[in-house]
């Protein structure tokens, strides 16, 4: 396996996963794959683009003849691309359904046509739903709560019925919250990272007690790595940092990391339908040899000292985009 053909590749975890491959594997080729949507840019990818193991093409997993012109060339497929803000699916559902269902067909019919090896999906832990109590497994029901986490479900599906009907070796990943380097700053911590540091409010929803599992990207980039290579074809892997902290607790730890008053903190309506709790028990990728290696708080550090060191990216991103700038109002209005 030495050509690997990674979708939304200039995207979040998409470039992290991108930059991790290429420093690790010296023999390994990455094609990388990505509509350059709103969240996804080539400034995320411009210290990969001199290497001879790296090349870029601007298209959508949804065009056929591009993803069938690529698949052929590659021996693995890692698909990130995706819409993935719950708070845009709810105002505008049908781009959701199109990349994360239709999307997939497109590229696991190229696969099966072609035979690839390995087709890694790249799915998340709110498929599953809610919680209250104990953690999500791989084998429970999916009980999305959003058009997003509805969508993403439906192509966790499709994958699935291509390997139980045609033996497409498939794989399936759902990680909890990622954060890091390159996170477009509509999520919440880029968001309330770059919002302190212009002392803008930082609007938090309903009461803020709303429970998440954060995994620093890289963890989440080892566990990508290690199923790509050694997972059991079908299966699918819940990857977790084994985080959970509320809403409210990462803000005013970011507030304390900048040393910006809480004063800052704007409680605003609760979006509809908002899961208030998300937990995963990752024991089948954890018997491959997976565990988290990054201290939450230390890798939340991290996270912020980026950010105030690479303020042109996020300062272009903010002051260049109309996306960003809708997708802003509508939070501080809480929706």
């Amino acid at each position: 396996m030495k050509n690997i053909l990674v979708t939304g590749g200039a995207g979040f975890i998409g470039s992290n996963f991108c930059r991790y491959m290429l420093d690790k594997y010296a023999e390994y080729n990455i094609l990388v794959l990505d509509a350059l949507t709103y969240a996804g840019s080539l400034d995320n990818i411009s210290d990969l683009q001199d290497s001879p193991r790296f090349t870029f093409i601007h298209g959508d997993i949804r065009d056929q003849s591009i993803v069938e012109g690529l698949i052929q060339t590659v021996d693995a497929v890692v698909n990130f691309a995706a819409e993935t803000h719950v708070d845009r699916s709810i105002a505008d559902p049908g781009d959701f359904v199109l990349t994360d269902v239709y999307g997939i067909y497109i590229l696991l019919e190229a696969c099966r046509k072609f035979e690839i090896e390995r087709f890694v999906h790249i799915s998340t832990d709110e498929v599953y739903g809610s919680i209250e109590d104990g953690s999500f497994t791989e084998g429970h029901a999916l009980q999305p709560n959003s058009p997003y986490s509805a969508s993403k479900a439906g192509g966790d599906l499709l994958a699935r019925s291509y390997f139980v009907t045609y033996g497409l070796p498939v794989l399936i990943t759902r990680s909890s919250n990622n954060f890091g380097p390159y996170q477009y700053p509509e999520k919440l911590i880029p968001f309330f990272i770059t919002n302190a540091m212009e002392d803008e409010p930082l609007p938090v929803y309903g009461d803020g007690q709303q429970v998440r599992d954060w995994i620093y990207v890289l963890d989440n980039c080892e566990g990508i790595d290690l199923v790509l290579h050694k997972g059991e074809a079908g299966d699918v892997y819940n990857v977790g940092g084994g985080n959970e902290r509320t809403n409210l607790e990462v803000t005013r730890l970011i507030l304390e990391f900048l040393g910006k008053p809480e004063s800052l903190m704007k409680f605003v309506a609760d979006r509809p339908g908002h899961d208030r709790r998300y937990s995963l028990d990752c024991r089948r990728i954890r018997e491959l040899g997976w565990s988290p290696r990054y201290d939450f708080e230390d890798a939340l550090k991290s996270t912020v000292r980026w950010y105030v060191q690479n303020e042109v990216w996020w300062r272009k991103i903010k002051e260049q985009q109309p996306e960003y700038r809708e997708f802003a109002r509508k939070w501080y209005a809480g929706r």
